[in-house]
């Protein structure tokens, strides 16, 4: 699974980018709303990870532009493109969530939040995008794979896969 990590911050991004790499998923990492659009304009991607407080970039200074990462959301949306996404934000005003819903967001996330908590919430995103593909047990003789829950098995005892 291919993901965009839309983040400004270098220290948040660099520690998502890397448990997200540890997880499975190839993971590309933008740091400004230009760049962003520009990427989901040319690339296709399973799932976004989306900040709001973003620089626009394009020659701009750092500073982060109030619509930022609404203005990336609604350019993605404009097009018809439903690549899902997962708003990472510190903005927990009490119509915050319910503004990046309607923007066109799957699911929204204030934070500090835990990165389990964020696995999780990109698993069931993308099991709502493609349930199909995400619950197929895949077995080949005694060995299964449930992507569902990321399992491997062989003769009823679990595997352990990767670091």
């Amino acid at each position: 699974m291919r993901l965009l990590l839309v983040e400004d911050d270098r220290m948040i991004g660099e520690s998502l980018r890397g448990a997200l790499r540890l997880e499975g998923y190839a993971v590309d990492w933008v740091r400004d709303a230009a760049s962003a659009r520009a990427t989901l304009a040319s690339e296709r991607f399973d799932l976004v990870l989306l900040d709001l407080g973003l620089p626009d970039g394009a020659g701009r200074d750092a500073v982060a532009a109030p619509d930022g990462g609404f203005a990336v959301l609604r350019a993605l949306r404009a097009r018809q493109d439903a690549t899902p996404v997962i708003v990472l934000t510190a903005r927990d005003g009490p119509g915050d969530k319910v503004a990046g819903l309607d923007a066109g967001a799957d699911d929204y996330l204030v934070k500090p939040f835990s990165t389990n908590e964020l696995l999780a919430r990109i698993r069931a995103v993308l099991r709502r995008k493609a349930p199909e593909a995400l619950d197929t047990l895949v077995e080949v003789g005694s060995l299964k794979l449930d992507p569902a829950t990321r399992r491997v098995t062989r003769d009823e005892r679990e595997v352990r896969v990767g670091p």
